[in-house]
């Protein structure tokens, strides 16, 4: 039994350091050395690409204002040439109708509806209505006497031919190939 623990501490004091030296003789040494020469010739180019300044149209409004105009504006970019511009028109039929209903608002009923019927709808549509416009004060049988002298025809305003939806978009289409044509020029110059 002596052997038996002999062999048992033999094998787990003596055993491990024969391995342990078996690992530590077993070392690989490795030397490296390297040198290098690096000659670098760089010629670059810088390229810097940004978007052209742009045409921007003013701005021309009239919601908070008591104003008969419209305003239109545009404007056309391209990457040498930007130009841009605005303006108001002047609305007769808005201006027709604020004097209209100012001189109402002042008790002048009479001189509100002569100037509606500076409008050939409006004075086809009294006619048909069998209230004529008011001639020079006359207003009634008189004044429909006063129209129809053959002195006073001048008087009348004259027929409005109003636009069509073909008139319109014929209109449009002219002026679409008009803004390409222009375009196309701008782009080749």
């Amino acid at each position: 039994m002596k052997v038996k623990i002999l062999l048992a501490l033999m094998f787990i004091f003596v055993l491990p350091i024969s391995m342990t030296h078996a690992q530590t003789t077993s070392n690989v040494n490795t030397d490296s050395k390297s040198n290098s020469t690096v000659n670098t010739d760089a010629n670059s180019r810088t390229i810097v690409i940004s978007p052209p300044p742009s045409a921007i149209s003013p701005s021309v409004g009239s919601s908070s204002s008591d104003l008969c105009t419209v305003g239109v504006s545009g404007a056309v970019q391209t990457q040498i040439l930007g130009i841009s511009t605005g303006e108001t028109i002047r609305d007769a039929n808005c201006e027709r109708l604020k004097i209209s209903k100012t001189l109402y608002d002042m008790g002048m009923k009479v001189a509100a509806v002569s100037v509606l019927c500076q409008d050939r709808r409006v004075y086809d549509a009294m006619e048909m209505a069998g209230t004529p416009c008011p001639f020079l004060g006359d207003i009634g049988e008189k004044a429909t006497d006063q129209w129809k002298d053959p002195n006073n025809i001048g008087r009348i305003p004259p027929t409005e031919v109003l636009e069509t939806k073909s008139d319109v978009q014929k209109k449009n289409g002219a002026i679409a190939g008009g803004v390409g044509i222009l375009t196309l020029l701008l782009f080749l110059l």
